[in-house]
């Protein structure tokens, strides 16, 4: 992942990220498959303003962001079921709050909370790659949350801290998928959690 940020001299302050990660995952649904590759994309443009209160430092910010996740989950199931390639869309409005509380020796503990307002998503089901007949299809998801929440320990150069992202999705539009049937995204959830590690220069 990387960042840039610009800071003015009222403390208001300008964000860009970006964030690319890949993993095998184990997906559950109709039956198990193991070890599917996935890849994913975020890029967040993000406004706020510092807000100094004693030794405290409150930093509300707010944003635009988009998030794109790729799963291969082409193979056969432990029921049997053919897999299909997957494409996640989703746009997005990050609203968040970022606390800094000096700790000595220009180290801070900085928790941070946000909530992500769904605005509207994009899911490309490649049911094609199933063999069955079915044609590809794009459904729209209009429905959902987001959550996002970090610890971290930041000093001059280094930050350190873990993080957790949530998501929950509703029901999709349905849509054609040849012989007289729709297809339908269902309800959904998301959740990651890891460490990180971080160099500001």
């Amino acid at each position: 992942m990387g960042a840039y940020t610009e800071t003015n001299e009222k403390r208001v302050y300008g964000r860009i990220e970006a964030r690319w990660s890949y993993g095998e995952l184990d997906y559950q649904g109709s039956g198990t498959l193991r070890r599917v590759p996935d890849h994913l994309l975020e890029t967040r443009m993000l406004a706020g303003r510092d807000y100094p209160r004693g030794s405290l430092v409150w930093s509300p910010y707010a944003g635009a962001a988009f998030r794109y996740l790729y799963n291969d989950l082409r193979g056969i199931t432990s029921t049997g079921q053919i897999g299909y390639r997957r494409e996640s869309l989703y746009f997005h409005v990050p609203l968040g709050l970022t606390l800094r509380m000096p700790l000595g020796g220009s180290w801070a503990f900085a928790p941070q909370l946000e909530y992500n307002g769904f605005v509207r998503g994009v899911q490309r089901t490649h049911l094609s790659d199933a063999g069955l007949g079915f044609n590809d299809v794009g459904n729209q998801q209009r429905q959902g949350r987001g959550y996002r929440g970090q610890l971290m320990f930041e000093g001059p150069r280094w930050a350190f801290g873990t993080w957790m992202h949530y998501w929950k999705i509703k029901d999709s539009d349905i849509q054609p998928i040849g012989a007289g049937l729709g297809g339908v995204e269902p309800a959904n959830w998301t959740r990651e959690s890891g460490v990180e590690l971080r160099y500001r220069f």
